[in-house]
């Protein structure tokens, strides 16, 4: 139980490490100062380009996907695997290293998802990208995509991961209050891939 409750914390502490805020800086972009302010790829990607941008929203994924590979390496029990990558994932929306003030949590619940089901990580990615260049507006691809990945979850039998899933798409439909009420005003900031892949 001892090593359960630690891996838990290194999880917390793994999910809290700032890529989206690491990358960036190392050409000299705070992207706390730009955009949206946020501590995420997407906000990662307006501020520093796409490819800085895609290094940092890859290494969010990882934090979470590799400390459930690991727990399962490990002999973890399924609860215990869940649980090191919800820490994972509110590491990354409330990182110690940042005050506190991370992501939303997008980019390590993918990890997550991807660790225990690829296959449903994979629909999430197609929803997001339809989304995405259907509309522009990320956060609403984000929310969609999560959401689906929970219902395929309780659609395929998969009780407990539809559970957990649905408690951490709730957590980052929360953090997209901000989104969620620009989205209604029409003021929401769109993202336009085509444009990503002409810049340099």
């Amino acid at each position: 139980m001892a090593f359960e409750i630690s891996w838990m914390i290194l999880s917390y502490l793994v999910g809290s490490i700032p890529f989206s805020y690491i990358i960036p800086s190392l050409r000299g972009v705070d992207v706390r100062k730009i955009g949206s302010g946020n501590v995420g790829g997407t906000n990662a990607i307006r501020a520093a380009g796409p490819v800085m941008g895609i290094i940092s929203m890859t290494l969010d994924v990882l934090k979470s996907f590799s400390m459930i590979l690991l727990a399962r390496f490990f002999g973890f029990d399924l609860l215990w695997i869940y649980a090191s990558g919800i820490s994972a994932v509110i590491g990354h929306d409330y990182p110690v290293y940042m005050k506190f003030k991370g992501g939303k949590g997008v980019a390590s619940t993918l990890g997550f998802i991807l660790a225990i089901n690829p296959f449903i990580g994979l629909e999430f990615v197609g929803i997001w990208l339809l989304f995405v260049l259907t509309t522009e507006y990320v956060s609403l691809a984000s929310m969609v995509g999560l959401a689906a990945g929970a219902a395929t979850a309780f659609a395929t039998g998969m009780w407990y991961f539809g559970i957990v899933l649905s408690l951490l798409t709730i957590l980052s439909v929360y953090r997209h209050h901000e989104n969620i009420s620009r989205l209604i005003k029409k003021k929401e900031n769109k993202m336009s891939i085509k444009n990503l892949i002409k810049q340099k």
